[in-house]
């Protein structure tokens, strides 16, 4: 059987495009942790989950991450999954490198990373401005929202870009040449 396969890095970046390519293309399930990590804020609570909560975006990302690590890995474990239903991809904001060396089955699972962090706030404020449509939830949000959110979205690939160098991860780089990237991705796991 093939490998479970993650998709992270953070919003905005190709996560769910590749996800779905991957899934319709190679034969995979496609799985979005957003839904899950929403169902965890509103019925768990008390697992402490909190997208909104009122810390900095790096101590969000750090307390989520290592939260869901553990779901994932029993998400992902022999006795609980059916391999008749295949290989599942699953695209995920909240998994730093970290997490996922310490946590999740390697033999079991790869992963790779995409991030936006080789740009300034400001042109990935321009970047997402110029790309966003109805479907994206940033193209609903303030220029004010927007570019706080830039600044995060540059800040958090520059950490899982460094962790991704420190543990031998694949990390690949979205900002300017996304289809690119994703069509390269996309051929070399369809060859395997």
């Amino acid at each position: 059987m093939k490998k479970h396969l993650i998709v992270a890095g953070v919003p905005r970046s190709g996560k769910s495009t590749l996800s779905r390519r991957i899934a319709k293309e190679c034969g995979y399930q496609h799985i979005s942790m957003d839904s899950i990590i929403a169902g965890f804020e509103q019925c768990f609570p008390e697992t402490g989950v909190d997208t909104c909560a009122p810390r900095s975006s790096l101590e969000i990302l750090y307390t989520i991450s290592g939260k869901m690590a553990p779901f994932l890995r029993a998400m992902m474990s022999k006795e609980e999954y059916d391999e008749l239903n295949g290989p599942m991809v699953i695209d995920m904001y909240q998994l730093l490198p970290e997490d996922y060396v310490n946590c999740i089955d390697k033999e079991l699972c790869d992963i790779l990373y995409l991030v936006t962090g080789d740009v300034t706030p400001e042109e990935r404020f321009q970047i997402q401005k110029e790309f966003d449509t109805p479907q994206d939830y940033s193209y609903y949000l303030s220029d004010e929202e927007r570019m706080e959110g830039c600044h995060y979205l540059v800040e958090q690939s520059i950490l899982i870009r460094e962790q991704c160098q420190k543990y031998g991860l694949p990390c690949y780089e979205t900002s300017r040449n996304r289809e690119q990237v994703m069509t390269s991705l996309l051929s070399a796991l369809s060859s395997l």
